[in-house]
């Protein structure tokens, strides 16, 4: 567990990348890893070791550093004239003071009136109730498929996993899932339902899964792999 955070900067190419410090008590060494969506680094240090020490070891760090900036996707904001995936398919923002203020899927467009600064504001407000009536939705048909309950179906916004699944049938998703394919989201929605059954990742949940989903989940998983980080470029 962290016993401390805390604020700093490396320079890279001249310019200050802000630095997240995180003290462990069980951490040995220094770790040092590229946050794309807040474009700051994580670092990780001992409990009781030297901040001074520790920046100036991620400081000989800035050619990796440089290469993480690089590969990172662009930040994607949600205003007029934007390309913004929605259930997969890119969808045109398109604004115009005229429209109805809640934002609307037409076709290749996403409509949406109003003040223009309240955009993207009201866009990510859009986009969580959509995911969260959808993904509620799906969960309770195939939850129904084997007869299971769950107790409710609530969304958020994790860094590191798209959905969990808690021992009193509470499942959670990220809002982020209804940017992806609808087969990507399913086969999301399957593998928390099927935590329904078993709670951990035994060959007898993997076949639950399969078998709530109705096919193969592998190239959902794949999928994720591939283009999961780049859904939280997604930004108000």
């Amino acid at each position: 567990m962290s016993s401390a955070k805390s604020e700093a900067f490396l320079t890279v190419d001249g310019a200050p990348v802000p630095v997240l410090v995180r003290r462990y008590a069980q951490a040995r060494g220094y770790r040092l890893r590229y946050d794309p969506t807040h474009g700051r680094l994580l670092l990780s240090v001992p409990a009781r070791g030297g901040l001074k020490a520790a920046l100036s070891w991620a400081q000989t760090q800035e050619g990796w550093v440089r290469g993480q900036i690089g590969k990172a996707p662009d930040l994607l904001f949600l205003q007029p004239g934007a390309l913004v995936p929605v259930e997969g398919v890119e969808r045109l923002v398109r604004w115009d003071r005229a429209f109805a203020r809640t934002p609307r899927l037409d076709g290749g467009e996403l409509r949406v009136g109003g003040p223009e600064e309240q955009v993207g504001p009201r866009l990510l407000r859009w986009l969580r109730a959509h995911a969260l009536d959808v993904l509620t939705r799906e969960t309770l048909v195939i939850a129904a498929r084997e007869a299971l309950r769950v107790a409710s179906v609530k969304i958020g916004d994790p860094r590191s996993r798209w959905g969990s699944c808690a021992t009193d049938g509470t499942i959670r998703y990220s809002w982020r899932l209804i940017l992806a394919p609808p087969e990507v989201r399913l086969a999301t929605v399957a593998h928390e339902v099927a935590h329904l059954l078993h709670m951990d990742h035994s060959p007898a949940f993997h076949a639950a899964h399969a078998r709530l989903l109705g096919s193969d989940p592998a190239p959902a998983r794949r999928w994720l792999r591939a283009h999961g980080a780049a859904l939280h470029r997604v930004r108000a």
